[in-house]
């Protein structure tokens, strides 16, 4: 999995432990938050591995793919979810930044799926964590943050299409507000979200995560190119 030591991230991380899986996850800096996510997933029983690896990077993506497949014997389901988070009016957006998210939002999770499939027998998963901006955006200044994420649509509509044959799924998770470090639930904006939402309320990362391991586990055989959305009705 990309970016696993917090957050989404974490909490998908811990799930798929509690699954039976063992664990490899990359980070882009905070060190000693993976290894305290490490250390619940030994705790658990299983095997972990944390790799710090920048998600912009192609050559670190795919060298952590191979080190994972290497030292934990088989790659069953890769999760992409390390993001970029950017906002900004559109006046504001520099190429820099354009390319930067580009990078991480796009490109990673397609190179990731890329080095992934060769180490993947039938039966194999590839999940990837979007937005509910692809869907509904309410606040300016997502102009970037939505392009991004509504690419990963097409992304999984035709991987799904071409590995289906292989017996490979794919498939989108796109939650709306969640309670992280980038968007607390106690935050200044939060009052205005839980409006729009049918809900009223923001989503733990453990909501999130359990829809990741339905569609990594035996009840999501069936499903691919599909997009779940996991959003408290935000975007009805």
């Amino acid at each position: 999995m990309t970016g696993g030591s917090r957050g989404i991230g974490a909490a998908v991380a811990l799930r798929l432990t509690q699954q039976g899986a063992d664990v490899a996850f990359t980070y882009h800096s905070n060190e000693r938050r993976a290894e305290e996510v490490v250390d619940q997933i030994k705790a658990a029983g299983r095997r972990a591995l944390a790799i710090q690896a920048d998600s912009a990077d192609p050559a670190a993506l795919v060298a952590a793919i191979d080190r994972v497949a290497g030292e934990l014997g088989r790659l069953d389901i890769l999760v992409s979810n390390a993001g970029a988070f950017p906002v900004a009016p559109l006046e504001q957006v520099s190429l820099d930044e354009f390319d930067q998210t580009i990078a991480v939002n796009v490109r990673a999770p397609f190179v990731a799926a890329q080095a992934a499939v060769p180490h993947m027998r039938a039966d194999g998963r590839i999940i990837t964590i979007g937005s509910m901006v692809a869907d509904r955006v309410v606040f300016p200044g997502f102009s970037l943050y939505a392009l991004s994420k509504t690419a990963l649509t097409g992304l999984t509509k035709a991987l799904g299409r071409e590995l289906g044959a292989r017996g490979i799924t794919v498939n989108l998770v796109n939650p709306g507000p969640t309670d992280t470090e980038l968007n607390p639930a106690s935050g200044p904006n939060a009052e205005t979200i839980n409006g729009f939402t049918a809900l009223g309320r923001y989503a733990e990362p453990a909501d999130v995560a359990a829809s990741v391991a339905f569609l990594a586990g035996e009840e999501g055989r069936y499903i691919t190119g599909a997009t779940l959305t996991v959003d408290g009705g935000f975007v009805i």
